[in-house]
Formats: structure tokens, C-alpha cells, sequence
């Protein structure tokens, strides 16, 4: 029996013991070396050849991931490791770094329990390293570090042994505070280099340490320099395997799922924790009814559709008929096991604490909930993606006759990747398709023209805008087509405290269903008497009711939303999406017969009555901002800042270290095309940039009314928005 075979057999078993299992994400800012790293752990476990560790990059599957050097999408893979005489099994996901694939991470966080946090010696903290370490506490996913990339700093900047203490030290106080400030309040989830929660090495080379490992090999810092300076690399990988060091650093210091579970399952998963399906949970039993969540979601060119999903509770079983919560519908799994890399292990059944991966599953989507049909449960909590889609390109099949194979291509598109936003008009046959960047939508138009064999043209890509108001207004009055029932809406701004708290996900959209939300929206500054008015949350924007005793209002209501979550949909400005704001319903006429106050009479009246009140507000266009941040030689600083300038782009921070500047900048999305060559071409190819997402800010009232314009004329519309009276007259 070969190794691979042994390690197959071994995950077989070890499956089935959750105190022995580690669910780990690999995630870091892009190109600091998480996929050289998946790599060698792979090598170690004898997955892949030794020899073609770190070259292979076996976890980018893809042929433009390759091409491009970059990791796109999550990948998984189960490995096995002996520590302390035990075996233990490690489920791992490699993550994508760059900023436009960071929805991979985030569902990737759903599915783990702790994280391998790579940040590069040279570099030290970065944009992304921040974002995905927010990812995963939010998600109460334990941290480990590992400090990659130090052979650079004994053999390229030729550091002494202080520099490196000084540098190592700098990074791994960075972390503690990103995770002092960031962890779940009863977490105390702070590194320590003395514990072994810390590693530093090279995946390139192969080779890492910490503190336990010093201390059982004898093996100090100066005696690593010493064998990289005289070329033994050989000998010191054998004396300080990666794999070795990383995966025991992961069974010491991260949660098993029968430990993290106790703490995660409550705060994702709204069911009674009492009850036999929140037992088997608490307890990651295989035994007890099926709880599973689908985290990821990719096609296959022979399987079809093949979803990633994390087990909670019971078992996912081949053959079994399951029950998508969400979509309430049925399916039958038809092939069922664990991944191997590029290769997957088939089994009978994957219980509790596993990551899975399923075939059959037709209109799988991440974030659906999987139970058996005869046990149907509560949803586990959506998840939630810190960025939005920003940038939209339209696509057009190049022959007419492949237009509804487009549109199938399209949804299956948003199915895999919830980042990505399609919107199909099947009336005018414009299809858009929304992301996080530049480099997230060529990715998809590629794939669907490389792996779909499907000719397209595309659009230039479009910046995404919100609207929004500056003033208030109203009563506005809005009268149903039959004239027998009004609604008075008046409009403002929403607290700036409650819109911070929607920005970072400390509050959730949708129906207002507890009186306990009112003390959490007071709590972020809003009116008491307001706080308890609220019947919804969507766009980023409320809906109270501040009338008193409006007779047949209840029966209204749902429509009354439903109108309002349209109207939010497509503002009237430009007919983009309306953000950040505060409807209040003062004053409603209804006609008591319920034959003239059905949808088509209350659902015009409302949608006239919000998009009136917002032209009378004073409107404005929101456009999303970056936040670039640039590495340069100092002696191009000047350079950079121009080339920002010229954008529309303002300085927010500057830090020298010793020759090089790091700048950080906030432009507005619309300006930062083409902005990799020009950057290039002014520092002559020697500043690196990266990029976040930083939110909406209100679009100078100069460029309005010409965006306005250009933004209705692309959709067809009139080139003017309509006034107030248009709808409410």
C-alpha cells in the first residue's frame, strides 16, 4: 500500500473523531506565500512530490490562477499528522489574498475553526492581513501566525540578529492588536512567542521554527543564519520540517470541533440550542439529525456542481434526500467525501466536524443550509461579505442565439460566487454583472469564455454609485392610482451612528421582528421614541412607523415594504440602488374595502411617495472610494502623490522605513482605472500598491449632474431625472 493510500485509509477513520480533527483556513495579503506554503504541507503529508513543493502550487487548480501566479479561488485539502503519538486529521483551505476575491475568504471562514495567518518578514502588516484577520474573528475563528518569507531577510537585506528580533517582534505586536481589538470579547485569543502560537521560517525553503521547537532541537536563530549563509539548506530542512512545525503548531493551538463548536454554533445558528438538533451541534455528533452548511460553491466539468460544505451535526450521507432551508426545496446527493487537493477522497457518508464536499445538489448556493427533509431545521446565520460589489461591466453574447445560454451562464455564475451580482433584463437583453474590481470581472468574463466556450463582448467597466439625500423633506403625500389611499413619507439622513453600524455588520438588515433591537438602535444613538418604530432594515436605510391608530394598516404593511424595498432599488436620481437613509410613514388614508387598497393601488401610492420625497431632499450620487495604499522608494514619493492627485485622490497617512515611503491614499473607484500601468510607469516599476474598500462618499457637485446624465442615458433612460411632481402629483 502506498503513502497516499495509508493517508487515504487514515482520513477514512479519523473522520469520525472530532477531537482529533483540525479545520484550518490559510489566509494572508496577497503574495506574502500562502499557497507555497498549502504546498509544502501537502509535500509533507506525501500528497504531492517533495521535489515540486512550492512550484506546483498544486492548490491553484485553475488554469488562469496559474497563469496569473495568484490564488482565485479557496481550495481544500485533508491531510493527516502524527503529534505527541496520536494521529490527528487536518481539513485546510487555502484563500485567495487579493482584495477582489475576499468573498472566498469570508465563506472559507464559515467552514474553519482556526487560521494559519501568514505575514510576510519583509513586508510586515498589510491592508489584507487586517481584512482577513477581521474575517476570521468575526466568524470566531481562533488566529495562529506564521512569519513567512525570512530567508529574505538573511540573504537578500542581510539582517543581524537584533534587526531580525526587532522585526519579529514589530509584526507580532501589530497582530496582538489587530486581535486584541477585533476577537469576540470572551475570547483571549492573543499570540505568545513563548507558547509556540508563533512560527517564523520560509515556505519557499521549506523550513520553520518556534520557540518549543528551539527549545527541543537546541537549534537558536544564529545557528539558522549560519546554515543559510553556508548553503546547508538541506540539513536544516531536515532538522526543522515546515510541515512538521506548522501542523503542530495547528493540533496545539487551534480548537477541534467538539471544543470550537460549544462557542460557534450559537452565533450562527438561530435554533433552540436546547433541542436535539442543538445538542448534536454543541456536541459535533454524528449520530443526531443533519445539520450542514454549504460554504462554497464551483462547477465541474464532469460532476457538475460540486458544493463545499461544513457538517455541524449528524452525517451527509450518499444517497439521502436533503432539504435546502433557504431555496425550500429537495435534493438527492449523489456522490459524497472529503477533498484531496486537486482530487477528492469518495466515501459513504462525512459526519459531524468535517468539511465535505457533495455532488448533485442542483440549486446549491454558499450560504444555504442542508438538513434530511424529515427533520427540517432553522437557518444557520447568512453570510455576510465585508465588501460589496462596486464595479459592473455589461455583457452581450456575440451571436443572438446564444443569449439564453448567457443568461443560464450567468446564474450559475451568481450561484458560485455570491460576490458577484447579476442583473438580467430580459426585456431590453442587457446583462450586467457587478463585482469587486477590475480584476474580479475580467477573471469572470475569462472563465466564461475559456471554460463555457461561450463568445461574449464586454463593456468598459462602470463604477457602481448609491444615492442618497443631503437635506430632509416632507410630508410627502402618495396617492394610490384609484385616489383612496394616501401615505405621508417624510425623508433625512440616517444616524450617523446606526449607519456605522450597518457598514461594519454590527447590525443586520431585514424585518424588525423583537423589541430587543429598539434598545440596540438607541444604543447607536437613535430616538428612543424612533428606536421602537422601526419595522425594517434594507439598503442600509429604515422604515419607521410613526403613525397611531390608522385603521387596516397591519394589512397593508407587508406591501407597504415591498413597495419600499423597490423603490430603494432603483432611486429615482439615476436608478441606482438608494442608501443611508431614514423613511418615516407620519400619516396613512386607507379605504376600508380591502378589494381597493390591494397591490396595485398601495404599491404605486408608496414607491410614488418615497421617490417624490427623495427629489425634494436634496439628491446626491454616493461614489465608492478606495483606499490605495503605495510602497515606494522615497525618492518617488513625489511621483506617487501626483499620480493620486490627478485622480481626485487625497493623502491620509505616510510612514518612512529607512528607504522606502509607505503612502496611503483614498480615491474614488471612478478615477482608478488603468491605474497599475500608470503607477508603474512613474516609479519606473518599482512602487507595489494594494487596494481596500473604504465605502461611499458624496460625489462633488460638480461631476453630479453629468453623471447623473451619462449614467441615464447608458440605461436608457431620459437624460434628466424627473421632478418631485412627476410622482406625486
Amino acid at each position: 500500500m502506498s503513502r497516499q493510500e495509508k493517508m487515504i485509509k487514515k482520513i477514512k477513520e479519523l473522520m469520525y473523531e472530532p477531537q482529533k480533527i483540525r479545520n484550518i483556513g490559510i489566509c494572508a495579503h496577497i503574495d506574502h506565500g500562502k499557497t507555497t506554503l498549502s504546498d509544502n504541507l501537502m509535500a509533507g503529508a506525501g500528497l504531492i512530490s517533495k521535489d515540486l513543493a512550492g512550484d506546483q502550487l498544486v492548490m491553484d487548480t485553475k488554469e488562469d490562477e496559474q497563469k496569473r501566479g495568484i490564488t482565485i479561488d479557496a481550495a481544500n485539502a485533508s491531510m493527516v499528522q502524527k503529534y505527541q503519538g496520536d494521529e490527528y486529521l487536518i481539513n485546510l483551505i487555502d484563500t485567495p489574498g487579493h482584495v477582489d476575491f475576499g468573498g472566498d475568504v469570508t465563506r472559507a471562514m464559515r467552514a474553519v475553526d482556526g487560521a494559519v495567518v501568514v505575514v510576510c518578514a519583509v513586508d510586515g502588516i498589510k491592508p489584507q492581513t487586517e481584512t482577513v484577520l477581521r474575517q476570521a474573528l468575526k466568524e470566531n475563528v481562533k488566529p495562529v501566525l506564521f512569519i513567512n518569507k525570512v530567508d529574505r531577510l538573511i540573504n537578500e537585506l542581510q539582517f543581524s540578529e537584533e534587526q531580525f528580533q526587532e522585526r519579529f517582534i514589530k509584526i507580532f505586536m501589530d497582530v496582538n492588536k489587530l486581535i486584541k481589538n477585533m476577537a469576540p470579547e470572551d475570547k483571549d485569543w492573543q499570540l505568545d512567542f513563548e507558547d509556540g502560537s508563533v512560527a517564523f521560517g520560509s515556505a519557499y525553503q521549506n523550513w520553520a521554527i518556534n520557540v518549543p521547537t528551539m527549545k527541543e532541537t537546541g537549534i537558536k536563530f544564529g545557528d539558522i543564519i549560519e546554515y543559510s549563509r553556508q548553503g546547508k539548506l538541506d540539513e536544516l530542512v531536515e532538522r526543522l520540517p515546515l510541515y512538521d512545525v506548522l501542523l503542530n503548531m495547528v493540533i496545539e493551538h487551534l480548537p477541534s470541533p467538539d471544543v470550537a463548536q460549544v462557542y460557534r454554533v450559537p452565533k450562527i445558528w438561530n435554533g433552540d440550542i436546547e433541542s436535539a438538533e442543538g445538542q448534536t451541534m454543541l456536541n459535533a455528533s454524528a449520530d443526531g439529525p443533519l445539520a450542514a452548511m454549504i460554504t462554497n460553491v464551483a462547477e465541474d466539468d464532469f460532476a457538475g456542481l460540486v458544493s463545499t460544505c461544513r457538517v455541524y451535526g449528524g452525517a451527509l450521507k450518499k444517497g439521502d434526500e436533503v432539504y435546502l432551508v433557504g431555496s425550500k426545496v429537495k435534493a438527492r446527493i449523489q456522490q459524497v467525501g472529503v477533498f484531496n487537493g486537486s482530487k477528492t477522497i469518495d466515501t459513504e457518508k462525512v459526519p459531524a466536524g468535517n468539511i465535505a464536499y457533495i455532488t448533485g445538489v442542483k440549486d446549491a448556493t454558499a450560504g444555504e443550509t442542508l438538513c434530511l427533509d424529515s427533520n427540517r431545521i432553522p437557518e444557520f446565520e447568512p453570510i455576510d461579505h465585508i465588501s460589496e460589489p462596486v464595479v459592473t461591466i455589461a455583457i452581450e453574447a456575440k451571436n443572438t442565439k446564444d443569449l439564453p445560454k448567457l443568461i443560464e451562464v450567468l446564474r450559475s455564475v451568481g450561484k458560485q460566487d455570491p460576490t458577484i451580482k447579476v442583473n438580467i433584463n430580459e426585456k431590453t437583453g442587457e446583462q450586467l454583472i457587478s463585482g469587486m474590481g477590475e480584476l474580479h470581472l475580467e477573471v469572470m468574463a475569462n472563465r466564461i469564455i475559456n471554460d463555457k466556450k461561450l463568445d461574449i463582448v464586454t463593456s468598459e467597466p462602470i463604477v457602481v454609485y448609491r444615492e442618497s439625500v443631503l437635506g430632509t423633506a416632507g410630508p410627502v403625500e402618495g396617492k394610490s392610482p384609484n385616489k383612496h389611499n394616501r401615505f405621508y413619507i417624510e425623508v433625512e439622513p440616517l444616524d450617523e451612528g446606526i449607519l456605522n453600524a450597518l457598514n461594519n455588520k454590527v447590525l443586520k438588515e431585514g424585518r424588525i421582528k423583537s423589541k430587543e433591537m429598539a434598545q440596540k438602535f438607541i444604543e447607536f444613538g437613535m430616538d428612543k421614541e424612533e428606536a421602537r418604530r422601526v419595522w425594517t432594515i434594507y439598503n442600509k436605510s429604515m422604515f419607521l412607523n410613526m403613525t397611531r391608530g390608522i385603521q387596516y394598516l397591519d394589512e397593508v404593511k407587508e406591501l407597504l415594504l415591498e413597495g419600499f424595498e423597490d423603490a430603494l432599488n432603483e432611486g429615482p436620481l439615476a436608478s441606482e440602488e438608494v442608501s443611508g437613509l431614514k423613511f418615516r410613514l407620519v400619516d396613512a388614508k386607507l379605504h376600508e374595502d380591502a378589494v381597493h387598497r390591494g397591490p396595485a393601488q398601495v404599491l404605486p401610492a408608496i414607491k410614488g411617495a418615497i421617490n417624490g420625497v427623495i427629489m425634494l431632499a436634496d439628491p446626491c450620487l454616493l461614489e465608492p472610494i478606495q483606499k490605495v495604499f503605495v510602497s515606494a522608494p522615497i525618492e518617488y514619493i513625489g511621483a506617487c502623490s501626483q499620480e493620486i492627485q490627478n485622480r481626485r485622490g487625497v493623502m491620509t497617512g505616510q510612514e518612512i522605513f529607512g528607504e522606502v515611503s509607505e503612502m496611503e491614499f483614498e480615491v474614488p473607484i471612478a478615477e482608478m482605472f488603468g491605474f497599475a500601468g500608470d503607477i508603474r510607469s512613474a516609479t519606473a516599476g518599482r512602487a507595489l500598491f494594494s487596494t481596500e474598500m473604504k465605502g461611499f462618499n458624496t460625489l462633488p457637485r460638480n461631476l453630479q449632474d453629468n453623471i447623473v446624465r451619462e449614467i441615464r442615458q447608458r440605461k436608457g433612460l431620459s437624460p434628466e431625472p424627473f421632478s418631485a411632481e412627476h410622482y406625486i402629483g
